[in-house]
């Protein structure tokens, strides 16, 4: 296991995903990759809609510093990327760009509504990936 791509957002399920991550990564002697992604509001017309004022770009910024921050503190060296859009396709995106072994991203029980909409993220990173993905609960 070569890389590892990890979605991370700074819930408590996305925490426990990134020790995990961090765990694996050096277990194996993995190159981490991490990735926070600012949802784009969607829109009724075909062009994308806006950045959602609630999760903005700074805030996944500092998500990152704050990752950072815990990967140093386990003697890790980690890349990073902030970015905007769709998290579980920009997820995936970036494991296929980066050729990884593997995702690491993790999960919260989604009320109805999302569960409906099919909007979680770590339900759709398992149905597009293209190499393993890990949830961690």
């Amino acid at each position: 296991m070569q890389k590892i791509v990890l979605g991370y957002d700074e819930t408590d399920a996305s925490k426990r995903a990134l020790e995990r991550a961090a765990q694996l990564a050096k277990a194996f002697g993995s190159e981490l990759f991490v990735a926070s992604v600012a949802p784009i509001i969607a829109s009724a017309a075909r062009s994308g809609g806006g950045i959602d004022p609630v999760d903005p770009p700074s805030k996944h910024r500092e998500e990152l510093s704050d990752a950072r921050a815990y990967l140093e503190g386990q003697g890790i060296t980690a890349h990073y990327r902030a970015a905007i859009g769709d998290p579980a396709d920009t997820i995936v995106e970036l494991a296929t760009e980066r050729g990884a072994d593997l995702i690491v991203v993790g999960t919260r029980e989604p009320n109805i509504l999302k569960r409906l909409l099919g909007q979680s993220v770590s339900e759709t990173v398992t149905h597009k990936a293209h190499c393993d993905v890990l949830v961690v609960h």
